[in-house]
C-alpha cells in the first residue's frame, strides 16, 4: 500500500480539505481555511518525498512530472475519498498538494445557495461562468448545479476537466466525463468534439486560453448550455477577462458573441464561519437582462455594478451586500467581511472597537 495513503486517510479523519507536502517541511493540512502542521510527522526530505509521490500516479503522469516539474491527476483511495493531486517543484525540492473531492455531491439545497443560482439548472442554453480564487468552492457549486440537471432532466452532459473531479452517476441524464491528458489532448479539442457529440450541457473545468474561450462562446451560441470557470473575483473583471483573451482585431466580435450568449456570472468566495467550525460560501450574482447585452457590446463594463443593484428583485446581488448580510446573520465575522469587501468604509462601523 502506498505510504501516502496513511496521510490521506489522516486528512479525511481530521476533517481537513487539503494536504500540503514539501521537501524541507513536515506535512501540513488545511482545515477551515488555516494551514496547520500534522502532529508527530517528520520533516520530509526531497528524496523521501519523491519516493512517496512516485507510488501514486500512472507511469505517464510520473514521467510528465519528471520531465516538466508539474503534473495534475486524480487519485482514489477506496473507503476514504477521491483526491485532486498537484505535483510541482519548489525551492527546496519536490512538492505536492492533495485536495479532497467529496464522494457525495452536495445538493444545492444543502449548500443553501441563493435561488438564482439554483435556477441556472433550468436553462436551455447560454454561457454561465462561475468564478473565484482557487479553493473558493467553484467546483462544488458547479457539481451541485449539474446534479440538479441530472436529477430532473434527460440530457447528454459532457464534462471536460483536468483532472476529473466529481464523478456523476447517470440518473435522468447521461454523462461523458473526459479528462484532459487522458481522454483528450486539451480543453479546446474536447469542446470542439462536444459540439459533434450531441451535447446538451458542457462543463469546462477551466477556460484558460483564447481557443477554449472562443469555442465555449461558439457552443453557447449554437444552443448548448455551457458552464465554465475563471479565476476572476467579480462580474466586471470576468467580462473583461473573456474579451481580453481575444486578439485586438477580434474583440469587437467577441463582445457581440458574449452579449448574445452570456446568461450569468456567479463569483464566489469561501470564508470561515463565525464559530470557527466550517466555511461559508458568499456570492455575487449577475444575470442577463435586457440591459446587459448593450453594456457588453458598448464596453460599458463599469456600469455592471449598477445593473446588479437594480436587479436585486430578479435575484442579482453584489458581493458587498452578500457579505454585509452574512455578518448581520452572524454567520461570518465583521473582520472577515472587511478583508474581502470592496467598499471597506461600509464595514468599518461593524468592526469590534
Amino acid at each position: 500500500m502506498p505510504k501516502l495513503d496513511e496521510l490521506l486517510s489522516l486528512l479525511k479523519t481530521k476533517g481537513g480539505s487539503d494536504l500540503h507536502l514539501a521537501a524541507g517541511l513536515e506535512p501540513r493540512m488545511r482545515t477551515h481555511g488555516e494551514l496547520v502542521a500534522l502532529e508527530g510527522q517528520p520533516v520530509l526530505t526531497d528524496t523521501l518525498l519523491r519516493e512517496l509521490m512516485s507510488e501514486l500516479p500512472s507511469e505517464r503522469i510520473w514521467n510528465q512530472y519528471q520531465t516538466t516539474n508539474d503534473a495534475d491527476f486524480a487519485y482514489g483511495l477506496e473507503g476514504v475519498a477521491r483526491f485532486r493531486a498537484n505535483y510541482f517543484v519548489q525551492e527546496n525540492g519536490a512538492g505536492a498538494v492533495f485536495r479532497i473531492i467529496p464522494e457525495e455531491i452536495i445538493s444545492l439545497e444543502k449548500l443553501n445557495v441563493p435561488e438564482a443560482i439554483a435556477n441556472l439548472a433550468n436553462l436551455k442554453h447560454g454561457l454561465v461562468l462561475v468564478t473565484g480564487p482557487t479553493g473558493s468552492g467553484k467546483s462544488t457549486t458547479l457539481a451541485a448545479i449539474v446534479d440538479k440537471i441530472n436529477r430532473e432532466r434527460s440530457l447528454h452532459i459532457v464534462t471536460i476537466e483536468d483532472p476529473v473531479e466529481f464523478v456523476h452517476q447517470n440518473k435522468k441524464s447521461v454523462f461523458s466525463h473526459r479528462e484532459v491528458g487522458h481522454h483528450t489532448n486539451g480543453f479546446a479539442p474536447a469542446l470542439r468534439a462536444a459540439i459533434r457529440e450531441d451535447a446538451d450541457v458542457v462543463l469546462v473545468g477551466e477556460m484558460r486560453d483564447y481557443e477554449t474561450i472562443s469555442l465555449a462562446l461558439a457552443a453557447a451560441e449554437m444552443g448548448v448550455l455551457v458552464f465554465g470557470t475563471l479565476h476572476t473575483n467579480n462580474a466586471p473583471k470576468t467580462i473583461d477577462r473573456v474579451i481580453d483573451a481575444f486578439p485586438a482585431d477580434e474583440q469587437s466580435q467577441a463582445r457581440i458573441s458574449l452579449s448574445e450568449s452570456l446568461y450569468a456570472v456567479v463569483s464566489q468566495l469561501l470564508l470561515p464561519t463565525a464559530d470557527g467550525k466550517g466555511r461559508c460560501a458568499v456570492n455575487e450574482i449577475l444575470l442577463s437582462t435586457s440591459a446587459l447585452p448593450n453594456l457588453i457590446r458598448e464596453g460599458n463594463i463599469p456600469m455592471i455594478p449598477s445593473l446588479i443593484q437594480s436587479g436585486k428583485g430578479e435575484g442579482m446581488q453584489a458581493m458587498d451586500d452578500a457579505l454585509f448580510g452574512l455578518v448581520k446573520e452572524g454567520r461570518i465575522t465583521a473582520d472577515e467581511a472587511f478583508r474581502k469587501a470592496g467598499d471597506k468604509a461600509r464595514f468599518e462601523p461593524l468592526l469590534p472597537s
